[in-house]
């Protein structure tokens, strides 16, 4: 079943202010936090993500209803590659080396914000990139 493209862009939102508070302030307790939110998305879907539960229950009922759907393949795609870049980063705060956790965290961010702000996916482009080069490949 489609989703609603609002849901995946309002976490987004919400990831890339949380990842902006983890370079200012170099939580890794925050960073842990978003990493299991980027975990539950990309195991549930982006609806059972904690942003996506706050979307349905919070946001959603106050705006008008949906015009536009998307699949839910690529926005969970996009959750598991923001999964990759937190845990990369939280490892660089935790264990070291401290560039590591900037340069994933950084690297999260700057894919959290364009959906957010210019609802361009880089995890969901990624995924049609991957469909198409494993049908050609198939």
């Amino acid at each position: 079943m489609d989703i609603d493209v609002r849901g995946p862009r309002f976490g987004a939102a919400v990831t890339a202010v949380v990842l902006a508070v983890v370079l200012v302030t170099g939580s890794a307790w925050l960073l842990a936090w978003q990493t299991l939110a980027f975990a539950l998305g990309a195991a549930g879907g982006v609806g059972r993500s904690p942003y996506g539960l706050l979307f349905r229950r919070v946001v959603r009922p106050r705006l008008g209803p949906p015009t536009e759907f998307e699949a839910p393949e690529p926005p969970r795609f996009a959750q598991a590659v923001g999964l990759v870049f937190a845990g990369l980063g939280l490892v660089g705060y935790t264990l070291g080396p401290d560039w590591l956790g900037l340069a994933a965290t950084g690297a999260a961010l700057a894919a959290a914000f364009l959906n957010a702000v210019f609802g361009y996916c880089l995890g969901c482009e990624m995924y049609l990139l991957v469909r198409r080069v494993t049908v050609r490949a198939g």
